[in-house]
């Protein structure tokens, strides 16, 4: 006989899948190093998405916004 796995916890059962569990798990695991480089990519990819005008780029992240589902005009 099989019995179910709780999708919400962990193989091991110690801690559920939430985010506070999600981050709690990050603090552990990642490296100050890790941490700033994925601030550093958020904040690049930030920048490109708001202050990148020029028309190609403008013009391919248009269709990026429309493709994800975000209507903007």
């Amino acid at each position: 006989m099989t019995t179910a796995i709780d999708a919400t916890t962990e193989a091991a059962g110690a801690t559920p899948e939430t985010v506070h569990g999600r981050i709690e798990r990050s603090r552990v695991e990642l490296t100050p190093t890790q941490i700033a480089l994925g601030v550093l990519l958020v904040a690049a990819l930030g920048f490109a998405l708001l202050f990148l005008q020029e028309p190609m780029a403008h013009d391919s992240l248009h269709n990026f916004r429309h493709a994800a589902g975000v209507t903007c005009h």
